[in-house]
């Protein structure tokens, strides 16, 4: 009757809102995970910090220490994931401490792009990347049934980066004269 027609239009709004809901969601962690956090972050940690970082410490030393701030910059994950109970505490902070290290170790490598390129994009551009596709599950390439084919992949593309690296960031390819360079002239970075 009238009773459950209406329970079932109320069981259908609820079903599209929820929907909606989730769709909604997912946008914007999308936006805020491959857009704003790769942006703000970089601008902050690689356009700000790094250029002033440059002529007190050295190019090299500042490639090194800028990061350990970025992987600092990530240590809020753990009020969030104490405040929802997702896990024990022990594992939260072996969590963290390994977030902190990967984030570290990209920060190294955005650094050394900004300053091998003087742009900012490529960093931002990796950063979005990294982001969209995580960590390697090295754990489920080796128990994959094709696992030497996956390892020789994994392998391939690390050799192939390695390999690359340096080429495909000489500073030739970005222009005479980049945005920023952090080439110390008279003690400062240039930036126009």
């Amino acid at each position: 009757g009238f009773a459950g027609e209406l329970r079932s239009a109320l069981g259908l709004f609820a079903i599209r809102m929820f929907k909606s809901f989730c769709w909604r969601n997912l946008v914007q962690r999308w936006i805020r995970n491959q857009v704003v956090a790769p942006v703000t972050e970089e601008l902050v940690f690689r356009g700000a910090m790094l250029p002033m970082m440059v002529p007190c410490t050295g190019t090299t030393a500042a490639i090194f220490i800028a990061p350990l701030f970025f992987g600092v910059a990530h240590f809020h994950h753990i009020i969030e994931q104490l405040q929802l109970g997702k896990d024990r505490v022990s594992a939260i902070f072996l969590g963290s401490g390994v977030q902190f290290l990967y984030t570290t170790v990209f920060g190294v490598f955005a650094a050394f792009l900004f300053t091998r390129t003087g742009h900012i994009v490529g960093p931002i551009l990796c950063h979005s990347f990294c982001n969209s596709q995580g960590l390697p599950d090295i754990g489920s390439a080796l128990s994959h049934p094709q696992r030497s084919a996956v390892l020789f992949c994994y392998l391939s593309g690390f050799l192939l980066f390695l390999v690359l690296l340096f080429p495909l960031t000489d500073p030739f390819l970005y222009g005479a004269r980049p945005v920023c360079s952090l080439a110390e002239v008279g003690g400062a970075p240039i930036c126009q």
